[in-house]
C-alpha cells in the first residue's frame, strides 16, 4: 500500500486568482467604464447643443467631479450594506450553533455527504469542525451562504477604487479639450480607443476574447455618446 502524499502547509500554498469578492476589482472596473462612457456621452451631448468650447469643458469637469463623488458614495454605501448583512448572518449562524450544536453539526455532516463524503467520515469531520466555535461558524457560513468570514469586502477600498477609476475614465474624453483641441474629433478618437482598450483589458479576468470585449465596449459607449449628441443637438436647436 502506497504512502499517502503528505498534506502541504496551507500557509505555504500559493494560488494566483483574480479578486472575485468585490473588494476592489469590481468597483474599479465599473468606475472606469462608467467614468469614460458617462463623461464621453456628456461631453458629446453638450457639444451637440453648443458651438462654444468653454461650456463643454465646464460640463466635462462638472461631470467628472459629480460622477466620481457619486460613485464613491454609492459604492461605500452598497459595500457597507453588503458587509453588514454578511456580519448579521454570521451572528445568526453563531447563535444557532451555540443554541443547537448537535443539529447544526448533523446539518454540516449532511452537507459533506451531499458532496460525496461517506457518512462516517462526514460526521467525524463535522465533529472536529465544531470543536472550535469560530471555525464552525466560518465553515457553516461558507457552505450554506457562500460567505468567506475572513475576507469580507471593505467599503473604503471599494469607494476609493471607484473614485479613482471613475476619475481616470472621465478624464480621458476631457483631456483633448483641456489641451486645446479645436474640434470634437480628438475627443471622439481618444474615447473610442479607450473604450476598446478598457473592454479588452477586462477580458483578462474573464473568458471572453480580447477583441470581443473591446468591440462590445466600443459599440456600447459609442452608441451612448452618439445618442446623447443627437439629443443635445435637438435641444440646442430648439433653444437656439
Amino acid at each position: 500500500m502506497s504512502t499517502p502524499e503528505p498534506l502541504p502547509d496551507p500557509g505555504a500554498v500559493s494560488h494566483e486568482h483574480p479578486d472575485v469578492n468585490g473588494g476592489w476589482l469590481r468597483p474599479a472596473v465599473f468606475g472606469a467604464m462608467d467614468g469614460l462612457v458617462s463623461n464621453f456621452a456628456l461631453i458629446m451631448g453638450v457639444t451637440g447643443g453648443s458651438t462654444e468650447r468653454t461650456p463643454v469643458i465646464i460640463a466635462g469637469l462638472a461631470g467628472l467631479a459629480a460622477g466620481a463623488f457619486s460613485m464613491a458614495a454609492g459604492e461605500y454605501t452598497s459595500v457597507a450594506s453588503q458587509r453588514e448583512l454578511a456580519q448579521a448572518q454570521l451572528a445568526v449562524e453563531r447563535d444557532e450553533i451555540v443554541r443547537n450544536g448537535p443539529a447544526e453539526e448533523a446539518e454540516l455532516a449532511a452537507t459533506f455527504v451531499s458532496k460525496g463524503v461517506d457518512e462516517t467520515t462526514a460526521r467525524e469531520v463535522a465533529r472536529q469542525v465544531h470543536l472550535d466555535l469560530d471555525h464552525a461558524v466560518a465553515v457553516h457560513a461558507a457552505e450554506e451562504m457562500g460567505i468567506d468570514a475572513d475576507v469580507l469586502p471593505s467599503p473604503m477600498v471599494a469607494a476609493m477604487s471607484s473614485f479613482g477609476a471613475f476619475t481616470v475614465g472621465a478624464l480621458i474624453p476631457l483631456l483633448p479639450l483641456v489641451l486645446g483641441a479645436g474640434s470634437s474629433v480628438p475627443t471622439i478618437v481618444v474615447s473610442l480607443l479607450a473604450l476598446f482598450g478598457c473592454g479588452a483589458i477586462v477580458t483578462r479576468v474573464t473568458s471572453r476574447a480580447w477583441w470581443y470585449g473591446g468591440l462590445r465596449q466600443l459599440l456600447l459607449g459609442g452608441a451612448a455618446a452618439g445618442i446623447t449628441y443627437l439629443i443635445g443637438e435637438a435641444v440646442g436647436t430648439q433653444l437656439g
